[in-house]
């Protein structure tokens, strides 16, 4: 059908573009928080074709607990964000991450490469 809905009347095509352009947003934002010399600390991390890349750097004037308060910090909001992208609690997303963390030597490209519990 030409309207934007498949076969059984459903907006798939409009689904898909909202999620296409959410995303595309997002990376935007991304983009931007990183352009600029005000950065102190940085952790990005990417999927691509099932394999997950990640970078972590900051800044440091040599204080170490201030480097591991920062990086505790960017952590914090990450577990915060999948938190909210799940519907959960902060403290689930980081037990089942330091779970994770402590089952696997690498960091997991895809579900199928999960442990088995």
């Amino acid at each position: 059908m030409s309207d934007g809905h498949d076969q059984n009347g459903r907006a798939g095509d409009d689904a898909d573009r909202a999620t296409d352009d959410a995303f595309a947003a997002e990376l935007s934002r991304a983009r931007e928080l990183l352009d600029g010399d005000g950065i102190e600390a940085v952790h990005v991390g990417v999927v691509r074709d099932g394999e997950v890349d990640t970078t972590f750097a900051q800044r440091t004037d040599g204080d170490a607990e201030s480097e591991g308060l920062r990086a505790l910090a960017l952590l914090a909001a990450h577990v915060r964000l999948v938190a909210n992208e799940a519907g959960v609690e902060p403290s689930t997303v980081a037990g089942d991450a330091a779970t994770l963390a402590g089952q696997v030597e690498q960091i997991p490209g895809s579900t199928g490469d999960l442990p088995e519990e």
